[in-house]
């Protein structure tokens, strides 16, 4: 529990800012063509009279994570530039780091974790700031990696750990990437399906995704959950194993967005729209299996990634290789664009992670947990930016999937949900 719980209000009445419409541009092309805009920007004028962007100069945070592809490639490919857009891409340590550089306007936009928006969003991962969601980056290709020395005693998954951790009593640690976050909540909800309560039965840390292998290597924890490359790469140094993949505790679950704050979104329609169009042609070409490979080069390089570009290539091909005598094709691995069925920011997916922090008790109370989605999920700039490329939208923004203990998530009742786990704060 932080100290910013007492000091924010959890409910609120919520409206969503008013939305500019899109109007046909007809004799106005010409002008934008002398402009310099881009096609993509001439399709379709808005209200306040012109599509170009109020800001041209950005800084956009990512991680080193596999999963910062389409935020990186976006530049690599030029099509920032195409949108009008002058962007420099900057590497941060940690996603502390990127949530106070969010805040406070040193970055305009990151490639970010989804719970760690909703965190700054309630005051429960930092102070409070009215948070955006433009899209979601991508689908899958996290995982929960455990120790070697757990394996040389007989633990291979997350029944065989309940069984070590019952019988040979010690302090057990394991770290996720920051208090609010996806890895904390798929470790947390892994753990607890398997009988161990992540706050009683061992201990929880924070480490930086860059910083996972190396703390593994030291013996600071005995498993962790990141984003690859680092588990593939803990595989690679022979210090760890994959006890699962997160795609197989939630197929095609919700991972990194886009991200920015409610601000940035109302000053800068046209800049939001034109960032958002250069992700999602980035996400679009990385989904072409042909290209990953090429793409898997560019990122491991020292100015992104900085990991060996055959640990990177391998998960981002969908092969798989456990570390413990297990090798597989994955069907579902991480996934950027799925004909733009990832991309969309739907409305459940940012209260489930709203759930589990009031599960865990990162929330005293239930939020309105509708209200706060719409409030943060752009969805109608996202229905803008996907028109301008053709990109299909679902009619629906709730959508439903079952999780790994069975029980389906459709965001319909999710006060009920959260209460319903056995093992809670």
């Amino acid at each position: 529990m932080t100290d910013y719980d007492d000091n924010q209000k959890r409910t609120q009445a919520i409206t969503d800012p008013a939305r500019r419409k899109l109007i046909k541009a007809g004799a106005a092309l010409g002008g934008f063509a002398a402009l310099g805009l881009t096609p993509g920007l001439r399709n379709g004028v808005w209200a306040a009279g012109s599509d170009a962007p109020e800001k041209t100069d950005l800084k956009i945070g990512f991680i080193p994570l596999t999963d910062c592809a389409s935020v990186v490639m976006a530049g690599e490919l030029g099509l920032y530039k195409k949108y009008g857009l002058k962007v420099e891409v900057t590497k941060e340590a940690s996603w502390a780091a990127v949530r106070d550089k969010l805040v406070n306007g040193e970055l305009d936009a990151a490639h970010v974790l989804y719970g760690l928006i909703y965190g700054v969003q309630l005051g429960i991962g930092g102070p409070q700031k009215d948070m955006a969601v433009l899209l979601s980056l991508n689908n899958n290709g996290q995982a929960i990696t455990l120790s070697s020395q757990l394996k040389s005693k007989g633990v291979s998954d997350g029944a065989s750990l309940k069984k070590l951790i019952d019988s040979d009593k010690r302090d057990y640690t394991f770290a996720q990437t920051f208090p609010t976050g996806t890895h904390a909540m798929w470790i947390y909800f892994w753990l607890a399906q398997h009988g161990i309560d992540p706050f009683k039965d061992v201990k929880s840390i924070v480490v930086p995704p860059p910083q996972m292998v190396a703390n593994m290597r030291v013996g600071n924890m005995d498993g962790f959950c990141v984003g690859e490359p680092w588990n593939a790469r803990a595989i690679a140094d022979g210090i760890g194993f994959t006890a699962n993949t997160t795609q197989d505790i939630w197929k095609d679950h919700p991972e990194k967005v886009l991200g920015t704050t409610l601000e940035f979104t109302q000053k800068n329609p046209n800049t939001t729209r034109a960032m958002m169009m250069a992700v999602l042609e980035a996400a679009k070409h990385i989904d072409t299996t042909a290209n990953r490979p090429s793409v898997a080069k560019v990122i491991a390089s020292k100015s992104y990634v900085n990991a060996p570009e055959d640990v990177i290539e391998g998960r981002f091909l969908g092969n798989y290789d456990n570390g413990n005598g297990k090798t597989w094709q994955d069907a579902n691995f991480m996934k950027f664009f799925n004909d733009g069925a990832v991309s969309f920011p739907y409305l459940s997916d940012g209260m489930w992670f709203l759930t589990q922090h009031k599960r865990w008790g990162l929330l005293k109370e239930h939020p309105d947990y509708l209200a706060v989605a719409k409030k943060v999920n752009q969805i109608e700039l996202y229905k803008q930016a996907a028109s301008q490329l053709k990109i299909s939208v679902p009619s629906d923004p709730l959508r439903s999937s079952t999780l790994f203990d069975g029980v389906v998530w459709d965001g319909k009742n999710p006060k009920a949900y959260a209460d319903s786990f056995k093992i809670k704060a």
